[in-house]
């Protein structure tokens, strides 16, 4: 009987252990349930936006190369690798001793042919003089007159002559047809330098006020761009400075590395922020697409995806309910609700 009274004992015991352990168990699954995270579902301005990387170029006409138009020995050179030199100021010049010898030349063959000229004309009025008083034949009058033509046309010759002569003159000198940065120099003093059929190439100047930024597109995103979209950027050099800048044009064939297709779409810079960037600079771009105004967001954390379908967690009184929604455009930490969700309602973000 007493050890009956015994087993009973225990097995109370036990039966009341195991009910305290589930109670606690329960009370501490519920307390943990119960901590999670929870934003309330509002209106708000979604703006989306590509990113992409980028390459900093030269516009069209900003990169020149500057080269001489005729032959000769390097006089002097007036250029150095990352000077800022103005538009019109002389790079290079040449040796200008046969091309000023061939102006004084042709000036001294200018003023012969305006001495002949004047004869021509006295003996032309001479002739005429004579045939009035019959002295001599309409003929003789002809040839004076003929003469005086000649003579003409010569001194016409001769000006062209000079103008020519001048032009290859200006020539020795070689100035910046664009204000930039010498970014190369491919001759030096002394050397002969020979214009054939290209002029060969004294410096290369940039203008880096004319800069645009070359971005990579991928396929997936190139239907969204538009010319004329805002654009933002950074450079490693200046990491905390957005520069601001235009979407110009989208190339149409497609740049292929390692089977992955981009497109090239360029932005010019508009706001460079009072810094100097130059060519071959790494940019991380944002192009920014439609801005969608007052519609309803959540943070995007609180969205699952369940084979293919997007839910979220609805916090209805203490009850937690799985909502199917449809979702549109995705901003910083925000997606756009179309459907599913009413303004005001509590979803769950996170759960520990």
């Amino acid at each position: 009987m007493k050890k009956k009274a015994l087993l009973l004992i225990a097995l109370v015991v036990v039966i009341g252990a195991a009910s305290l352990v589930g109670t606690l168990w329960k009370k501490k699954s519920r307390a943990r349930n119960s901590s999670f995270e929870t934003a309330v579902v509002t209106r708000r301005d979604i703006g989306s936006s590509v990113l992409a990387t980028g390459i900093i170029k030269p516009q069209v006409g900003a990169e020149v190369k500057v080269g001489s138009r005729i032959s000769g020995v390097v006089k002097r050179l007036r250029a150095q690798i990352g000077n800022f030199i103005e538009a019109g100021r002389i790079i290079a010049e040449l040796d200008d001793a046969e091309l000023q010898a061939k102006v004084n030349q042709n000036i001294a063959a200018l003023e012969k042919a305006r001495a002949d000229l004047e004869y021509a004309g006295l003996n032309q009025e001479r002739q005429r003089s004579l045939l009035k008083k019959n002295y001599i034949s309409q003929q003789q009058v002809d040839l004076a007159e003929n003469a005086f033509k000649i003579a003409q046309a010569q001194v016409e010759q001769a000006e062209a002559n000079v103008d020519f002569a001048r032009v290859q003159l200006s020539y020795s000198k070689i100035h910046a047809p664009v204000s930039g940065v010498i970014a190369s120099i491919s001759t030096q003093e002394g050397e002969t330098v020979t214009a054939s059929l290209a002029a060969p190439t004294f410096v290369n100047i940039i203008d880096l006020r004319r800069l645009e930024v070359q971005t990579y597109v991928d396929e997936t995103d190139i239907s969204k761009i538009k010319v004329g979209q805002e654009a933002a950027f950074t450079v490693d050099t200046y990491a905390d400075t957005d520069f601001r800048g235009k979407v110009t044009a989208i190339y149409p064939k497609a740049i292929i590395q390692d089977n992955v297709v981009n497109y090239i779409v360029t932005a010019e810079i508009t706001d460079f922020q009072d810094k100097i960037l130059r060519p071959e600079m790494t940019a991380n771009v944002t192009i920014f697409l439609e801005t969608r105004k007052n519609v309803l967001a959540v943070p995007t954390a609180a969205i699952t995806r369940i084979r293919g379908e997007r839910y979220v967690t609805v916090l209805e009184g203490e009850t937690k309910v799985e909502r199917k929604v449809r979702i549109g455009w995705r901003d910083v930490g925000f997606t756009e609700i179309i459907s599913g969700l009413s303004e005001g309602e509590k979803v769950i973000i996170s759960q520990e």
